[in-house]
């Protein structure tokens, strides 16, 4: 059906597009002092628009808010329309409290009673 309009309503619908995609996602890459916009986000990669994009490689920080959610490798980059897709080596998720080398109690005791001696 694209192929019937002109081309100045394919502009302002992709341009809608992108308008709606930059609203609605509250996601944002960290890589250093910078920070970036993401459009869309999958198991394989996430998505940049393309004309604020840089050229990322290496160790980037993927938040969903304040909050960080992701710590990704970016290997590689190509565009795609006006999106830049990044792809990773790897991510793996942020956890939000340390690692124990105990297994944890599904319900843990509120407070201890000391015992008496």
């Amino acid at each position: 059906m694209t192929d019937f309009l002109p081309e100045a309503v394919r502009k302002g619908l992709e341009d809608a597009r992108l308008a709606m995609l930059r609203r609605s996602s509250r996601l944002c890459v960290h890589d250093g002092d910078r920070i970036h916009r993401v459009l869309r986000l999958w198991d394989g990669g996430f998505s940049l628009l393309a004309e604020d994009a840089p050229n990322l490689r290496g160790f980037v920080d993927l938040y969903d808010g304040p909050k960080q959610i992701y710590q990704c490798l970016v290997v590689a980059s190509h565009d795609e329309g006006s999106e830049r897709i990044y792809d990773f080596k790897w991510h793996t998720a942020v956890a939000d409290q340390p690692p124990a080398d105990y297994a944890r109690e599904a319900d843990p005791p509120a407070a201890l009673i000391p015992r008496l001696l």
